[in-house]
């Protein structure tokens, strides 16, 4: 799985563990509706670090905490890759 693809996993999982729509989490974040589309859809496959803070704050969590998951901890960046991107 693509680290794009597992940030999406892991807001829906989170969405859907604590009952709300990712049209509420947008607004709960403050953040375009197609902000979100995009991270879901897979169109941005490397969301800002202000846009998951943002997402970590609307959920109640630090960045860490949203970030402390198994499926990102176990993956690989591979060396040069999107970096400068």
């Amino acid at each position: 799985m693509e680290y794009g693809q597992i940030i999406a996993h892991r807001i829906l999982s989170l969405c859907k563990a604590r009952g709300v729509s990712v049209n509420k989490l947008a607004r709960m974040s403050n953040l375009k509706q197609s902000t979100l589309d995009n991270i879901i859809n897979g169109r941005s496959q490397n969301p800002r670090l202000m846009t998951l803070h943002k997402i970590s704050y609307a959920f109640t969590m630090t960045i860490s905490e949203f970030l402390d998951f198994p499926e990102i901890a176990d993956y690989a960046f591979e060396d040069g890759s999107d970096e400068n991107k």
